[in-house]
């Protein structure tokens, strides 16, 4: 039984409505998880989503920043939204699917959703920030990891991690080394919560290194096209009990060149099971 999830920072939900329609009519995933909505839960635009057959959504947005969603084909079972670093920024949602009908291989399967902050232009916490709140939350997610076990049940995490881990997530590892995304201090962070957590990172599976892999292409770049200095930025972790089902992975990568794009591109995940 197949069943695929993508994930995609939208840059603004209400903004790019006709981008995510159009996506959804090509590739009809089961599950859709989208961060960046900047969209307060009450002015999301679920009718669009609702008239191709999503029916079941979970928010967690706020007003001209941030913000996640996930909608789904199949029925909840549960939602669960975590505040990380004492901040009521709409950066996570977990959702647990229930099983009706042809569904049922899916009930109880957990789907993590997370925006972590991008961190902004200077990579000393001391000096700024947004950084030193970046390295907090991809801290906490230690934390977080512990009280959720998430390797020991069926469980994705997905979504926008602000973090290009591997030498070949980026366009080049030595000039990005001390560029916010690509520093060690992060990428050493993110792939220790990962171990730890004994999350599979999917696309590596079925695309490691050294490939080059990217998810995202700066709109400061005028042609980023044939430039293709990308970042991998948007992640896929399956559980280690799902990785006998990982089926196939895709970066939908033509959808940054389509009108006013995001500057991220959706990843999917298909699973057997």
């Amino acid at each position: 039984m197949s069943f695929s999830l993508t994930t995609w920072n939208i840059n603004s939900v209400r903004l790019r409505i006709d981008q995510v329609i159009r996506f959804l009519g090509e590739h009809e995933p089961d599950v859709l998880c989208l961060q960046e909505t900047k969209c307060p839960n009450d002015q999301f635009p679920l009718a669009a989503f609702r008239a191709l057959g999503y029916q079941y959504v979970a928010l967690n947005g706020q007003k001209g920043y941030h913000g996640v969603a996930t909608l789904s084909r199949i029925p909840f079972a549960e939602t669960m939204i975590r505040q990380f670093c004492d901040k009521e920024d709409s950066r996570h949602l977990t959702v647990e699917l229930a099983g009706t009908g042809a569904s049922n291989g899916r009930k109880g399967l957990r789907i993590h959703n997370f925006y972590v902050p991008a961190g902004g232009d200077i990579p000393d916490p001391e000096v700024n920030p947004r950084f030193a709140h970046k390295l907090a939350f991809l801290d906490e997610l230690m934390l977080w990891n512990e009280q959720t076990l998430p390797a020991e049940r069926p469980s994705i995490l997905v979504g926008d991690l602000n973090v290009a881990p591997y030498e070949t997530d980026v366009w080049s590892h030595k000039a990005l080394l001390n560029v916010v995304s690509h520093t060690p201090v992060e990428t050493e962070r993110l792939e220790r919560f990962r171990q730890v957590s004994q999350y599979v990172d999917a696309v590596r599976t079925l695309q490691p290194e050294p490939e080059k892999v990217y998810t995202w292409w700066s709109y400061r770049s005028p042609d980023w096209a044939a430039a293709n200095k990308g970042r991998r930025l948007d992640h896929i972790w399956i559980a280690p009990s799902l990785t006998p089902a990982l089926a196939a992975t895709k970066i939908t990568r033509e959808t940054r060149g389509w009108e006013r794009p995001s500057d991220h591109a959706p990843v999917t995940v298909t699973l057997q099971i």
